[in-house]
């Protein structure tokens, strides 16, 4: 399922980062810091990738 906004995209990057050991969870804000716990990596790749083109900044 891919993320609806550029924020949702962004912030699941983050999380991926974090995930992977690439990023300290300490520097996770916000949405990040739920997503790195409730999401699998697998979840988190499919939310992040795709192209931000179209997208609005955030959802609804």
């Amino acid at each position: 399922m891919p993320a609806k906004s550029k924020a949702q995209q962004k912030a699941a990057g983050a999380a991926l980062s974090a995930k992977r050991g690439d990023t300290p969870r300490s520097k996770l804000k916000g949405a990040s810091k739920q997503m790195v716990e409730s999401m699998t990596e697998k979840q988190l790749e499919d939310f992040a990738k795709g192209s931000t083109k179209g997208k609005p900044g955030h959802a609804d």
